[in-house]
């Protein structure tokens, strides 16, 4: 069994099952779209977006696709998420409904802002 980390986020998400990579890449591309200056990475052996810090990682087990954005855009985001299994700092979005994509763009641009905040503080 490979259990070599990947390196970058098209190995990650190339260790799924077909329908499963959909929905990663489009959850890839919504964290994209919501903030286009952020690096992608791998980071704890999950997708992450880097901008002035950790924007969000994403992650796919095998009943839900996990976010997180730390506890910050968690709180933020608290009665929209409330309908999903959350902890402190994740949600996850159950593969068999459909992924909120709305909500996941709100949620990047709140931490890209509050990320940019901070920068500008220090």
């Amino acid at each position: 069994m490979d259990i070599r980390k990947p390196e970058n986020i098209d190995e990650y998400i190339g260790t799924f099952p077909n329908d499963v990579q959909e929905i990663l890449e489009q959850v890839r591309m919504t964290i994209q779209e919501a903030a286009p200056d952020a690096k992608e990475k791998i980071s704890y052996s999950m997708p992450a977006f880097d901008q002035n810090g950790i924007v969000v990682y994403f992650a796919a087990f095998k009943n839900h696709i996990g976010l997180y954005a730390l506890p910050t855009g968690h709180e933020a985001f608290a009665a929209e998420l409330s309908k999903y299994k959350s902890g402190k700092g994740s949600v996850q979005f159950p593969l068999k409904e459909p992924m909120p994509f709305e909500l996941i763009t709100k949620i990047v641009k709140f931490r890209v802002n509050e990320n940019l905040e901070k920068g500008k503080k220090k």
